[in-house]
């Protein structure tokens, strides 16, 4: 069996770049590392590069199959996950959504970990997460 080690990257399907590089910029605290049309010329993207050395990005596609926003409830992606380390990471989180005014579900327990839920302009589900049970 061949091995994996981890995952590289995620990329997110928007509707306005316009809309979306800024708020995810502002989120993160940090300029993409990559902004441009792709080669093909077929969608933009825009990227974040991490400390872990995992990316995050984000696609705007020049002919979209569809304008209907993000539904977790359909066949594809459910959410994503970003991993945090501590729970004060992600006390430190919770007060910075609070901070930018971004709506999320609050910090929610479980025997597996804690997460922080929330939704970008898309409707794209995301969450914070640490992993571990509540001290």
């Amino acid at each position: 069996m061949p091995e994996m080690h981890g995952l590289h990257h995620v990329a997110l399907t928007v509707s306005d770049l316009d809309v979306s590089r800024p708020w995810y910029t502002e989120l993160f605290g940090a300029d993409p590392a990559m902004d441009e049309m792709e080669d093909a010329g077929t969608y933009h993207h825009t990227v974040w590069a991490f400390s872990n050395g995992s990316l995050f990005g984000i696609h705007q596609h020049r002919k979209p199959s569809s304008g209907e926003p993000f539904d977790e409830l359909r066949p594809g992606l459910d959410h994503v996950g970003f991993t945090l380390t501590g729970r004060d990471e992600l006390d430190a989180w919770r007060l910075r959504l609070d901070e930018l005014g971004v709506k999320h579900g609050g910090i929610v327990e479980a025997s597996y970990g804690a997460g922080l839920s929330f939704r970008d302009p898309d409707n794209n589900a995301l969450e914070f997460f640490v992993m571990g049970p509540a001290a």
